[in-house]
């Protein structure tokens, strides 16, 4: 029997590595005796002493201790969690060089799949870089050797909990909240038996504007649900419990009314209703620039027939329906196509409609896609919108707009709509999570036979 050879050890002592670029994740790229190295918290053109965390089959990872030749665009992080904390990844760079650095990757990685450069390069939309964000799960874990519940994100490639006393990009409304979280916690009886907390947050002022949702592993006693009961009243937020999945969520705080949050779209002076655990966008202000961004590029007509396929609970659906003769949303969680509909009525609109059907299996069969469309809006999930591509393109629209919260599978897709027959005429990246690699991105996709105007 042949010994496998083992692996050399990491060195213990950090090594000096030059960066010359970010990876699409936002990590440094460095190399070390032949290996690329993903170097966390490392900027293009920096000199840094960073220790070897890890081997990854080809490539190495480590972690920033010392720059000792730092970028122009390094910032102190605003945060006193960065350093642990795995909510964010970019803090320790400047704002202005966050937006730069998503907006090429995004060109970046279109340009490699079309070819194309002759595309309008949208403006990045971008908004308030602290307090944005307004849904989160946050992790909870009992330290009995510390007598403290620790409740926030993850720390940076691990399962153990930051110990965090405030977030810079949660809502306001519960960042402040989290060393009140945890005493609370450290109170209940099921205190080892709470794994998580989701937040969820609608627009201030509209009733119940906020709501916490405790996942619990064992029955609460009666005093524990009697003390998140306080909590809740004490601090006007609506208290859910989670004992077993999704379905279980009930509402324990207010005992009376609907299980919804609302937020506002003024500038179509509609009002959306949804479930705390419902897929809303985390960032609201940059929600409104991109309906807006969405509704100009595609540019509906009062006399035409819209489709919107991966609808969710109308965001994109009811803002069309507000310009549009009608329009068809799509969506394969049938909870969310009754949100769509609840909200429809909500708003009085009466040229909205809402079907589920599954749009990761090829939708040939479906009998709405005879109705026909003049225009079609997508808005998949990270997986694209592949399958549904070819009944799209089956229905000739005369524009698409494309919302990618992936610019990977955007860009695939784009290479499938140019080789039939739509080319890529804007496209531009959206900054929904500041401070992290994430990129949200929307794209125009017209007919080659026309030479449009975005």
């Amino acid at each position: 029997m042949r010994r496998q050879r083992s692996r050399s050890k990491l060195p213990t002592e950090p090594v000096s590595l030059d960066i010359t670029k970010l990876s699409h994740e936002g990590r440094g790229l460095a190399h070390h005796e032949g290996r690329v190295v993903f170097v966390d918290g490392a900027l293009p053109g920096e000199t840094v002493l960073a220790r070897l965390t890890s081997r990854r089959g080809s490539y190495l990872e480590a972690a920033t201790e010392t720059v000792l030749t730092a970028a122009p665009e390094r910032v102190e992080p605003p945060c006193p969690h960065f350093s642990q904390c795995g909510g964010c990844s970019l803090q320790h760079m400047d704002s202005a060089a966050q937006l730069h650095f998503k907006d090429a990757g995004l060109h970046e990685r279109l340009a490699h799949e079309t070819g194309q450069g002759d595309y309008q390069q949208l403006p990045v939309l971008s908004g308030a870089v602290t307090g944005y964000r307004r849904k989160a799960r946050l992790a909870v874990r009992y330290v009995p050797k510390r007598q403290r519940v620790l409740v926030g994100f993850r720390e940076r490639h691990s399962n153990f909990i930051t110990d965090m006393q405030s977030c810079l990009v949660l809502d306001s409304r519960v960042a402040t909240l989290l060393p009140e979280l945890s005493a609370l916690i450290m109170t209940l009886r099921a205190r080892e038996s709470l794994p998580q907390v989701e937040v969820a947050l609608g627009d201030p002022g509209t009733g119940e504007h906020g709501a916490l949702v405790f996942r619990h592993l064992q029955p609460l006693a009666a005093t524990d649900a009697e003390r998140l009961t306080a909590f809740g009243v004490e601090h006007q937020l609506s208290i859910y419990l989670q004992p077993k999945g999704p379905d279980s969520v009930h509402k324990l705080q207010p005992r009376t009314g609907l299980e919804r949050l609302t937020y506002a779209l003024p500038a179509w002076g509609l009002q959306l209703a949804f479930h705390p655990l419902d897929f809303t966008q985390v960032n609201a202000g940059i929600n409104r620039l991109m309906l807006e961004q969405a509704l100009h590029l595609l540019d509906p007509q009062p006399h035409e027939r819209v489709l919107d396929l991966f609808c969710g609970l109308g965001n994109f659906t009811l803002a069309l329906a507000t310009r549009a003769a009608s329009v068809l949303g799509v969506e394969g969680v049938d909870a969310m196509v009754q949100r769509g509909r609840e909200n429809a009525a909500r708003n009085g609109l009466h040229n909205a409609d809402f079907v589920c059907a599954d749009l990761s299996q090829p939708p040939a069969t479906h009998p709405w896609l005879r109705e026909g469309f003049d225009k079609v809006l997508l808005d998949p999930p990270r997986s694209g919108a592949e399958e549904v591509l070819p009944a799209v393109i089956a229905a000739h629209p005369a524009r698409i707009v494309y919302v990618s919260c992936n610019p990977a599978t955007l860009a695939r897709d784009a290479g499938i709509l140019q080789a039939q027959g739509y080319r890529l005429a804007a496209a531009g990246a959206m900054d929904m999570f500041p401070h992290t690699s994430h990129v949200e991105a929307m794209a125009l996709f017209l007919p080659v036979r026309k030479r449009e105007q975005p």
